[in-house]
């Protein structure tokens, strides 16, 4: 297991960047945040946000300096944008995220028995599917090199404003008439019905979940992308199928207040280092 936890430690982190996976199109990147110290730490997967269709594994670079710093090895990395590639690609490229890091890293002196997953906006959206599809068959497509033999299960999930009914946020998206984030699901989301079978809200209702891993959703009470009773909605279904789903709201806060400094995204940092902290206690006991 990996070095007892503490949320409130306080570590030097050394950053740099490897090669995650080619595509045909171009290489995609991982940015490794190691905390200084014997390990192993727990470990995270951070996948970005961008409506599918933008940024990359420094887009919440705040969140994975302020994890690592605590004592977590973080991990966030490149994922094929719209539109490079379509759903589910990116999908793709998460799972095969999860299963890359827990072959890799006990080499940067990461637990592989404790992994998370944290993930902004439509990244929340992947992980929200990978933590409740993880033996998905087609989003576990990509090979591991040399054949090693690995799963796509996670232990928790951490989301900001994750896009947890992608079609209530198109309808929502008509409503205040934003022609950007119209397209961007368009264009990822091909063919369309794929925004209904790629839907985690749909798939809870559907009973297709293979998994329920613990979740907590931070929301910003002013968000009009992703509006708040969307994620109410989310977590009330989600704890009706057996998990552990929670819903916080940070009001007077927007779509993606963590990237700005403040006190809501302090706040937003110590909650995600507490929720660590919990379900490495609950792995500890279980294990």
């Amino acid at each position: 297991m990996s070095t007892a936890y503490n949320p409130a430690g306080q570590y030097e982190i050394k950053v740099w960047d490897v090669e995650f996976r080619k595509t045909p199109k171009r290489t995609l990147m991982a940015r490794i945040y190691q905390p200084q110290g014997a390990g192993p730490f727990p470990t995270l997967l951070d996948l970005h946000g961008g409506a599918w269709n933008n940024k990359d594994r420094f887009a919440n670079v705040p969140m994975d300096e302020a994890i690592a710093k605590s004592g977590v090895l973080v991990v966030a990395i490149d994922m094929t944008r719209a539109p490079e590639e379509s759903y589910p690609v990116s999908v793709q490229d998460a799972s095969y995220g999860i299963r890359w890091l827990k072959l890799k890293a006990a080499e940067w002196k990461g637990d592989v028995s404790t992994l998370g997953v944290f993930g902004s906006s439509s990244g929340g959206h992947i992980a929200e599917l990978i933590g409740m599809m993880p033996n998905h068959s087609v989003y576990n497509a990509y090979p591991l090199e040399g054949g090693a033999k690995i799963d796509a299960t996670i232990d928790y999930i951490i989301t900001r404003s994750p896009i947890s009914d992608p079609y209530a946020r198109h309808l929502q998206a008509l409503k205040r008439k934003r022609d950007s984030m119209i397209n961007n699901s368009k264009t990822y989301f091909t063919p369309w019905e794929a925004i209904h079978e790629a839907n985690p809200q749909e798939i809870l209702q559907r009973g297709e979940q293979q998994a329920l891993p613990p979740l907590l959703i931070m929301q910003g009470g002013l968000d009009d992308n992703v509006i708040a009773p969307i994620q109410h909605r989310f977590a009330e279904t989600y704890r009706a199928a057996g998990g552990d789903g929670t819903v916080e709201v940070f009001d007077g806060c927007d779509h993606e207040w963590v990237a700005k400094p403040g006190p809501q995204t302090t706040r937003a940092q110590e909650m995600a280092k507490a929720f660590i902290a919990r379900n490495l206690q609950k792995l500890r006991r279980a294990a």
